[in-house]
């Protein structure tokens, strides 16, 4: 091809030129256009798509590394001088760090046996339970020292809590591990850190603890989260209260660190789950738990509603985040009917559910509460919140938390 002295493009002697009025008619050339002008439109519309979600999910950052899950200031002057008889209730509760036992990091390579002895529903495991031991007395120790110090104000609870978790950043706990060698050791990290990274949310604002303990720890976190997101496979392990427990144990730490990989993994895990929530307010992934799928609804829902909670306190609304026209509202209120209802399951699954809801399965609803009130939840949800409640995976006492 070269170009004359006008500009004209010139064609090789070996391409004719063709006038396709001689062998097209209009229709024919529409005919083939369309399609052509279709595919164009689909792919322009989709990579607009994707730059915008990049757009959007890069302007995501961590705002402040020392906002913690809740405004820990206000919270103290409230419950020092609270006459709330929850309140007085949550508070009297209370165990303490210093007088817990230590809990000595475990050594080795971490092998936990499965949950259940066979699959994922059945009888649960006795050794399983037996291997986890230590994370949750790490957990209830290190939550029993930040509920204290946000109680109390005590500096030697917090330094008791940021100490345990400070032996066992030094062992590199929480890092010895395959997820191919042991899958229960998977799960077990990502319910471990999030309960961990939660109370030193709130632990990291009490600026009479040791910097450099407080620095080692969380890049030990930062670390621990990070290798626990990385065995993920983005076809199978989304979409279940698995990929929720990671995130929120991302968001904790990714703020803590100002990790942006881990925060905006958090938003973007919270997202898709939202994104399965069905018509009547399920999830779908929960619903083949056989026997369980109400307890593991609501399993599911726990580390979602601390991540709305944490991504708040850094400006960014997770709570009325809409997807497919359900919010996480709806998730909520189908968990507290299938669990006085549970005919209500019998769509997804004609397993008989496993009856009984412990206190703490209804904690984390005080986060909730607290923002929007309990103006038309279930009363099953309700009538627990009456009481003071806690769960160690989520702070601790949620009644001293954040109930009013």
């Amino acid at each position: 091809m070269s170009f004359g002295s006008s500009s004209q493009i010139v064609l090789p002697a070996q391409l004719p030129l063709v006038n396709l009025d001689s062998v097209y008619d209009e229709d024919d050339v529409i005919k083939m256009t369309l399609p052509l002008f279709s595919r164009m439109v689909k792919a322009l519309t989709t990579v607009a798509a994707f730059l915008a979600f990049t757009l959007f999910a890069h302007a995501q950052h961590v705002a402040d590394p020392r906002a913690s899950l809740i405004d820990v200031p206000a919270r103290q002057s409230l419950l020092k001088s609270t006459k709330e008889p929850l309140l007085r209730d949550a508070i009297r509760s209370l165990s303490y760090c210093t007088r817990l036992p230590p809990v000595p990091a475990p050594k080795g390579r971490m092998i936990i046996p499965n949950g259940y002895l066979s699959g994922s529903s059945g009888p649960h495991n006795p050794a399983a339970a037996v291997a986890a031991k230590i994370y949750d007395d790490l957990g209830k120790r290190v939550a029993a020292g930040m509920n204290q110090y946000l109680a109390t104000g005590s500096h030697a609870e917090s330094a008791c809590a940021l100490d345990q978790l400070d032996a066992w950043a030094k062992a590199g706990a929480l890092l010895d591990y395959d997820r191919k060698e042991s899958q229960q050791a998977w799960f077990q990290v990502e319910w471990t850190l999030s309960a961990i990274a939660v109370s030193e949310s709130v632990l990291a604002e009490d600026d009479t603890l040791d910097p450099a303990e407080q620095k080692r720890v969380i890049a030990w976190m930062d670390e621990v989260s990070n290798k626990n997101i990385s065995f993920e496979r983005p076809a199978t392990d989304t979409g279940n209260n698995h990929h929720a427990w990671r995130a929120l144990a991302a968001t904790a730490v990714g703020i803590l660190a100002s990790d942006d990989k881990l925060f905006q993994f958090g938003i973007a895990t919270y997202k898709e789950e939202i994104g399965t929530i069905d018509q009547n307010g399920a999830l779908p992934r929960e619903m083949v738990r056989h026997e369980n799928s109400v307890h593991y609804q609501g399993f599911a829902l726990q580390p979602l509603l601390l991540i709305a909670q944490f991504d708040s306190r850094q400006g960014i609304d997770l709570w009325s985040y809409t997807a497919n026209g359900h919010t996480i509202r709806d998730a909520i209120v189908f968990f507290g009917r299938s669990a006085s209802d549970f005919s209500l399951i019998k769509p997804y699954t004609n397993d008989e559910q496993r009856p009984g809801f412990p206190d703490h399965d209804f904690a984390v609803y005080n986060f909730y509460v607290a923002k929007f009130g309990a103006d038309g939840l279930p009363p099953i949800i309700v009538k627990a919140l009456r009481n003071s409640v806690s769960d160690d995976r989520l702070g601790g006492n949620t009644t001293l938390l954040v109930a009013k």
